[in-house]
């Protein structure tokens, strides 16, 4: 494995001018996992599960990654304990049959995640209740309290995002998660309105004449009253989420096309021929973040360079160039990293499309999609193939693009005071220890604690990435060299919106 990491390095580096040689000292390195369509779940034990899972962090964190987005809530349902919505099918393959033994896959992510110094963001979906019409709700479901807010389009079962109820129930959901567990952040993708059926709209007539006029909408003013009964939603949830808990971040994964050239009078969408958030999904994303609804925006730039639809290239540039409030990440699809590069048909778009991420000013990192495959043998089951691939994007990673740990950009928008620097700091036997951080405001209480390793005749620096030993919520920390004298260590603490602190005292080792 040594030597292809080193044949891939020098293959990369040298194939590719364009690419940033080194990784930064923040990115945000995110990884979707989700549960739909993961339809062995539920053919697993509690202990395959978890153990699915912790191999899965591992890889992650081995990786590099700092965060880990998982899905949590598919259809109304819960991956999770809770009194508002019944257990998912995905889980046990029945919806509101808890698991036996009992645990909570939330609870147990939350912890795992954070002990690897990953953060934990929990994906919701607002809107979807069913995939299919052979679907069983179990009784206790919303849907058969309350079924004049749903709607059914296509072969699926949805909430009517006009009604007050669904919004208030969704809020609700969200606001006992964030109450309950210690997630750093509330993720929606990008379903909201349903993706369009084929001659078939939906049917929100009824939901239209009860609330539209009154809302100061016309009928032909439709569409503009769904991207407000949308916004209506993001709103409320954000405003839940800081009431509860004001460092929890909010994000949005819409679709990678917000709107068409052809579509904006003015020319401003995207040179781009696809569905659109904007036109058909109703989701005016830019305005939630114009209007400080939303922290983070990830688009799914699932496309390759030179998609004559919706070219990667074209897309990266105009969600950058548009520089809206928030951080900006890339939802990208593993799939797409395969394909040959346009102008080198031996080498893939790898590089070019990490170089873009890189060299854009507004760009803050990526997500990966799916997270799972980025750790397949960590996959119940797994067999490792005969031939070793060609192309391998963890490989990839790890040799090259994220070969160095990474803080999150932080977000300022929330909070831009540094913690206190961390005290004390002392050798103990085999360890470097130090005294927690103490203080009353939420907001400058310690997230992780970073620590650095610099040669002994080299300064401290902390935009050397290749210089953080670990991320870690311990107060203490094990060198894995011995103790010779011939490197230096500092502490520092992130902040729960990642400002960092000032250095600690210096440890000779």
């Amino acid at each position: 494995m040594r030597r292809r990491l080193t044949l891939l390095i020098l293959a990369l580096l040298t194939a590719a001018p364009a690419f940033t040689q080194e990784p930064p000292v923040r990115e945000f390195r995110g990884a979707w996992l989700h549960i739909v369509g993961n339809d062995q779940i539920k053919t697993l034990t509690r202990e395959q599960i978890q153990q699915w899972m912790t191999a899965t962090l591992d890889t992650l964190a081995s990786l590099h990654c700092n965060a880990v987005i998982f899905q949590v809530r598919p259809e109304a349902d819960a991956f999770f304990q809770s009194d508002i919505e019944p257990w998912t099918r995905f889980l046990t393959g029945e919806q509101g049959v808890a698991p036996d033994p009992y645990w909570d896959p939330l609870a147990f992510m939350v912890e795992e995640a954070h002990a690897r110094g990953m953060e934990l963001h929990a994906w919701l979906n607002p809107y979807r209740v069913t995939f299919k019409d052979s679907e069983a709700l179990h009784p206790g479901h919303l849907y058969f309290r309350k079924p004049g807010i749903f709607k059914r389009y296509g072969k699926q079962l949805y909430f009517d995002p006009a009604e007050p109820e669904s919004v208030e129930h969704t809020v609700r959901v969200v606001a006992d998660i964030v109450e309950r567990y210690d997630v750093d952040a509330i993720h929606f993708d990008d379903y909201f309105y349903p993706y369009p059926e084929r001659f078939e709209e939906f049917p929100d007539d009824a939901s239209f004449a009860a609330y539209g006029p009154a809302q100061g909408f016309a009928y032909w003013q439709k569409n503009d009253w769904r991207r407000n009964n949308v916004e209506t939603l993001i709103r409320a949830v954000n405003d839940t989420i800081k009431a509860i808990k004001p460092w929890v971040r909010f994000g949005i994964s819409p679709f990678g096309i917000h709107r068409n050239k052809k579509d904006t009078p003015d020319g401003s969408g995207s040179d781009t021929n696809g569905l659109s958030n904007y036109d058909q999904l109703f989701a005016d994303v830019p305005a939630w973040a114009e209007k400080g609804y939303i922290d983070y925006i990830v688009p799914q730039l699932y496309w390759r360079i030179g998609h004559p639809a919706a070219d990667f290239d074209v897309l990266i540039h105009w969600w950058n160039d548009k520089n809206y409030p928030g951080h900006l990440y890339i939802g990208q699809n593993i799939a797409s990293f395969s394909e040959k590069d346009l102008e080198n048909a031996s080498v893939t778009q790898t590089a070019r499309k990490m170089a873009l991420v890189r060299e854009l000013q507004n760009v803050d990192g990526n997500v990966w999609w799916p997270g799972w495959q980025l750790a397949p043998e960590a996959q119940p089951g797994y067999t490792a193939p005969a031939v070793a691939p060609a192309f391998s994007l963890p490989d990839s990673l790890c040799a090259v693009y994220q070969r160095y740990p990474a803080l999150i950009p932080a977000y300022t928008d929330l909070d831009a005071i540094a913690p206190e620097a961390v005290s004390g700091v002392r050798i103990s036997g085999n360890r470097i220890v130090w005294n927690a951080v103490e203080t009353d405001d939420v907001m400058q209480q310690p997230h992780f604690y970073v620590v650095w390793r610099f040669p002994g005749s080299e300064p401290v620096d902390f935009s050397r990435a290749d210089c953080i030993v670990a991320l870690t919520r311990e107060t203490s920390w094990s060198p894995a060299e011995p103790r010779k004298g011939q490197g230096k260590y500092v502490v520092t603490v992130v902040d729960r919106c990642w400002n960092q602190s000032g250095a600690s005292k210096i440890i000779n080792w």
